[in-house]
């Protein structure tokens, strides 16, 4: 009875809808942090009788045929780049990209990676980092003496300094965009990397190649949305059941069979 196997590939979808959706929820105050759907498609077909065959009795063409689905199959999580709330914070190294566009970092195995968290900090040499210690690209290096620091939003960086009326320009914040950002490989802690699906990188001066631009003393919020969160959890949770009562219901039936004498 195929109607177990099928009821099963959907309660695993539905699971799989959880599982995404649970990751959405746990990520809601992630700075940057984009959510999450789970994509599905319909499984292969058993063609008991093709559209179009031709009827032996009479010779008329059959006009839908039998065909009998074998359920459904995940195809994708899809990530929805859509930008979330900036909110005020008053940091000097906190930044926020309105509009298109990531922050390139360099990895420990020199290669690079892509971000959105704009929670930046200093390191021990005074380089601009993200909060996992990885340093920003290209790099910027604060003097010790440093009073303050002021990023413009086309990216330029410039120290204030004791004595001095001018401020001194430390270095130059570049974005970098993709021709399809859904296509990033996600690997945590905010990061992502290029992909064949993403196509390479378009690195450039915020404002200009269709890029965003640079709010100081902001960051970006989670786009997650809760109400809707919860309203699919629902959903995925009455799937689940539905699926549940499938198997129960073939196993009566298979039950019913067994007792026929």
């Amino acid at each position: 009875m195929q109607s177990l196997k099928i009821a099963a590939t959907g309660m695993a979808a539905q699971q799989m809808r959880v599982d995404v959706i649970s990751n959405n929820l746990a990520n809601m105050s992630t700075t940057g942090y984009n959510a999450r759907r789970a994509e599905f498609a319909d499984l292969h077909y058993q063609q008991l009788t093709r559209p179009g065959t031709i009827n032996a009795a009479d010779g008329t063409v059959l006009p839908t045929g039998v065909q009998v689905g074998l359920g459904v199959r995940a195809t994708s999580v899809t990530v929805n780049p859509q930008q979330g709330t900036l909110s005020a914070t008053g940091g000097n190294l906190d930044i926020a990209i309105d509009g298109d566009g990531y922050l390139e970092v360099t990895l420990p195995s020199g290669s690079s990676a892509y971000t959105r968290d704009g929670g930046l900090k200093l390191s021990a040499d005074g380089l601009i980092v993200t909060s996992d210690g990885y340093p920003v690209a290209p790099e910027i290096t604060v003097p010790s003496d440093t009073r303050e620091i002021s990023i413009s939003p086309d990216g330029e960086v410039y120290g204030y300094f004791d004595g001095e009326v001018e401020a001194e320009l430390l270095g130059q914040l570049t974005l970098a965009g993709f021709s399809n950002e859904k296509g990033l490989e996600a690997i945590g802690s905010n990061l992502f990397l290029e992909s064949a699906a993403s196509g390479q990188p378009l690195v450039a001066t915020p404002g200009e190649e269709g890029l965003g631009t640079v709010r100081q003393g902001y960051l970006e919020d989670s786009s997650v949305d809760p109400v809707r969160e919860i309203t699919e959890l629902i959903q995925a949770q009455r799937g689940y059941e539905l699926n549940a009562k499938v198997i129960t219901a073939a196993d009566q039936m298979l039950g019913a069979t067994t007792q026929i004498r």
